[in-house]
């Protein structure tokens, strides 16, 4: 029976020894499967999220709690899996604590500080009842190749001081497409929040960042790196492919079964991951277990 873990012990040895771990969104079954498949694979722990969108466009957060669990135990998943709500509104996130997902993000940055605050010092009370991982946001991640906000120092010590697990900071990160002429991360800013706090940091947006600038962040205390436009591109990419061939009009082999049309951009997001994962560090849970910085037995202690 396959359990889900909430990741803090994790993320906690992540931040200790710089290397970070993937939270790769899922937006359909073949997607969960890939995500899980890959994790197997480099036997290394994978927190696979879900966004409101997402969760809505497959019928909700229930359905996709219980197909990621039932798809842990299908595929024989050893390795530790989290699943996450991301950037849940305040009542996402207490309808997914009240289901029992490990961990969820509170993503209250467009509300006043204070207001943001106050809704996550609830999310938390009621998380950490059950024994669940909290994230919360500051600053304002981009989107659509539009600029955020920097995060500042004095709101990471005060959402840390509230109990946070792991915190996401606007550093010059964007979600979706990144812009020509985007002007790269402000370690800057990310140095001196990492130098005030020691939770968790969290890298929205991790998509297009080009290498070197992920590892640097990774070096400086990121420890959790956002991945789902990646994905979408190699899926689009292997797909368009299978088209363009025409595959799918060969009648003989049932090119057209959705299963082949599928598969190739199922593969190609397995490949992406597997890839991603040599970019973040991460290790396998087996040279973890050998870390004594990693202990297994309190994988789901707060």
């Amino acid at each position: 029976m396959a359990y889900l873990d909430n990741g803090n012990q994790i993320f906690k040895d992540a931040r200790k020894n710089h290397y970070a771990v993937g939270a790769y969104n899922t937006n359909n079954v073949e997607w969960t499967r890939a995500i899980l498949r890959g994790a197997e694979e480099t036997r290394t722990p994978l927190l696979i999220q879900v966004s409101t969108g997402a969760a809505k466009y497959m019928g909700g957060y229930k359905f996709v709690k219980d197909m990621v669990e039932d798809q842990m135990d299908a595929m024989n998943i050893s390795v530790p899996v989290i699943l996450n709500l991301d950037h849940g509104d305040y009542d996402s996130a207490i309808e997914c604590i009240k289901l029992g997902y490990s961990s969820v993000m509170f993503d209250g940055h467009a509300l006043p500080t204070e207001e943001n605050l106050a809704k996550t010092k609830e999310i938390l009370k009621l998380a950490h009842e059950r024994g669940i991982s909290v994230e919360a946001e500051i600053g304002k991640i981009g989107e659509n190749q539009g600029a955020g906000e920097l995060a500042s120092v004095e709101d990471a010590k005060a959402f840390v001081a509230a109990g946070v697990d792991k915190l996401a900071c606007g550093i010059g990160n964007i979600h979706g497409v990144y812009p020509e002429g985007w002007k790269g991360l402000n370690f800057d800013r990310l140095k001196e929040i990492a130098d005030a706090v020691d939770v968790p940091l969290v890298l929205h947006g991790g998509s297009g960042i080009p290498e070197d600038q992920i590892k640097k962040a990774i070096s400086l205390g990121i420890s959790k790196v956002n991945i789902n436009t990646e994905f979408q591109l190699a899926f689009q990419e292997a797909t368009r492919k299978y088209f363009e061939e025409h595959k799918d009009e060969d009648k003989a082999n049932k090119g057209y079964d959705p299963r082949k049309l599928l598969l190739p951009g199922t593969e190609a997001i397995t490949d992406s991951m597997k890839e991603m994962i040599n970019w973040l560090g991460t290790p396998s849970i087996d040279e973890e277990l050998k870390s004594a910085a990693f202990d297994r037995s309190s994988l789901n202690e707060e």
